[in-house]
């Protein structure tokens, strides 16, 4: 069951006390909402297949986000934290909630959450906004994939980019990626006025839940080749964008039934794929 109440200090008070200020070049920036935490702790628990149970939290800084979930019951929470100056205060809350924290050191660019854990987990995260996409697509790229959910904060940009369908103006290369492995949800906006220091954005929660099987036959590598040569020339029609993959590519693509003159934007997933099998050899 969720915890009733939270036995530690006002987030207010524990950056005062121990002097934390976000950095700038780290991307750093703080819900001090326990409220909001607690709204997206009960967001991840109802995604995926299973409740909050082992936790992947990436960045916590003063742990407002980490507080929120162990309130709303998670049974242990794993935080990755490359800011030494956040680990007093998050040994307060190891403290405060005995053996359901533990704390990592590291950058979570270098740190693969299937060798902290055994089995299944989600990852909840108030990502850092400047590694952001990089560990979205390191975690997209896991050979096996043992997250069950993925329930992150991104630009409300980066969201719909995430998120976005074919002919939409967001959809692109993470697009494709994203929606091939799993299904995406923008679950809502948050506003940029509840963080310290506000951002000059608003931000948005984003839910992927992984397919038990991707929407079609591709490698990964090769699909973000031919995904980064379609988009890399949105403007242009696929005859022309994917010419530096392979000068074939007009009989290609009419031996994979699509229109050489279609952009990028109008191919669904499956079609992607289908462009991948058939460009494997060039790449």
């Amino acid at each position: 069951m969720p915890e009733t109440e939270d036995p530690l200090p006002p987030l207010r008070d524990v950056i005062r006390d121990h002097d934390l200020r976000a950095s700038k070049v780290l991307g750093q920036n703080f819900i001090l909402d326990l409220n909001l935490t607690r709204r997206i702790a009960r967001t991840a628990g109802q995604s995926g297949s299973s409740p909050l149970n082992k936790i992947i939290e990436i960045g916590p800084g003063p742990g407002g986000l980490t507080r929120g979930l162990l309130m709303e019951g998670a049974e242990h929470v794993t935080v990755i934290e490359a800011d030494e100056r956040f680990r007093p205060a998050l040994e307060d809350i190891s403290k405060a909630y005995p053996d359901k924290l533990s704390v990592v050191m590291g950058d979570a660019l270098k740190i693969n959450p299937n060798e902290i854990l055994e089995g299944g987990y989600k990852i909840v995260a108030n990502l850092p906004y400047n590694i952001a996409t990089p560990l979205l697509i390191k975690w997209l790229s896991q050979s096996p994939i043992r997250w069950d959910s993925l329930t992150l904060m991104f630009q409300k940009e980066v969201a719909q980019r995430i998120c976005a369908q074919p002919g939409d103006d967001a959809y692109g290369r993470l697009a494709v990626l994203s929606n091939w492995l799993a299904d995406t949800t923008i679950e809502f906006d948050v506003s940029a006025d509840v963080f310290v220091p506000p951002p000059k954005v608003t931000s948005a929660i984003v839910t992927l839940v992984p397919r038990e099987q991707p929407l079609a036959e591709a490698d990964l590598s090769i699909l973000e080749k031919v995904t980064a040569a379609a988009f890399g020339q949105r403007r242009k029609m696929l005859r022309a964008s994917l010419k530096q993959i392979t000068p074939e590519t007009e009989s290609i693509l009419l031996a994979c039934n699509i229109d050489p003159t279609r952009r990028a934007e109008t191919l669904t997933i499956e079609e992607f794929c289908a462009l991948s099998r058939a460009l494997k050899e060039y790449l």
